[in-house]
């Protein structure tokens, strides 16, 4: 089996692409997407066992991968990582920054530690490897960084650090879209709402876990959306068609920011979803159903 992109199998042909946090959930998907379209893929995160998973998994769908292992937060690991990336491969032609996390809480009982190690790991980690793949190469080469973030147009109830974190990624993608274009750098986003991804499986609140089946409720589509959705974003944004699209945001979200209670949602079929990716698993917490 392999995946099955909506996208021409050579779009990405000879294009070396770096995508953060490409271990596990809509960065491992993203990864294998551009490796089925020609990319070779360059994976960052922190944990080497599943990166090397990944690489592994790429490499047996005929694809080409490797890895990195680095901790997005630290200045001088981004700095090095990235040094290394283009001793190896010279030139780097996409970025993804995909690598995140966060935990549920509400803001009252976040202490400054932790509100501070969400905003690194969402918002600061982008930023310094964006700096670092700008001024090392595309400063001189050109082009293209996705950033991702979420849908925290209302607020981030329960997830104020990761609300106020990705709000200024969402910022940031506009300012450095602004400043880089000079250089043939486009800059943009995905802001991916409720995903059927791995990442919903590390929620360990039995609170939290009751509530995630529900929220498709929300959505005027019905449905959670699947990593394969976020991932076509993604290429498309990094693709030769986007080449005048630069600091915007595309939102994968099923329409769920939209409107209010005040207009109460009816109740629907679900309409169907696109998964092109050939190792998709639904969350457990999902129970089967999107």
């Amino acid at each position: 089996m392999s995946y099955k992109s909506i996208f021409n199998k050579k779009s990405f042909s000879k294009k070396n692409v770096v995508v953060t946090g490409g271990g596990s959930g809509i960065g491992r998907c993203i990864a294998h997407e551009l490796s089925s379209l020609g990319s070779d893929i360059i994976l960052v995160g922190r944990n080497k066992e599943k990166l090397e998973t990944v690489q592994k998994e790429i490499k047996s769908s005929n694809g080409n991968a490797s890895f990195y292992v680095c901790d997005i937060r630290e200045e001088d690991k981004v700095r090095q990582c990235t040094k290394e990336i283009y001793e190896e491969f010279n030139i780097i032609h996409g970025l993804v920054n995909n690598a995140g996390g966060q935990f549920p809480s509400p803001a009252e009982y976040i202490s400054q530690k932790g509100f501070e190690t969400v905003v690194r790991t969402n918002l600061v980690g982008g930023f310094l490897f964006s700096r670092e793949v700008f001024s090392q190469g595309m400063i001189n080469s050109g082009g293209n960084i996705v950033n991702i973030t979420a849908d925290m147009w209302n607020g981030m109830p329960g997830m104020s650090h990761s609300g106020a974190a990705r709000s200024g990624m969402d910022n940031l993608t506009k300012t450095l879209a602004y400043e880089w274009g000079y250089a043939g750098v486009r800059v943009n986003s995905v802001a991916p709402g409720y995903i059927a991804s791995s990442g919903l499986d590390t929620y360990d609140d039995s609170i939290i876990k009751e509530i995630i089946p529900k929220l498709k409720k929300t959505v005027p589509l019905k449905r959670m959306g699947t990593e394969a959705e976020v991932s076509a974003a993604v290429c498309f944004l990094l693709s030769d068609a986007a080449a005048y699209i630069n600091g915007v945001c595309i939102r994968v979200d099923g329409g769920s920011p939209l409107g209010s209670g005040a207009w109460p949602l009816k109740e629907t079929k679900k309409y169907k979803s696109f998964d092109g990716f050939h190792l998709s698993k639904l969350p457990d917490v999902l129970d089967g159903e999107l």
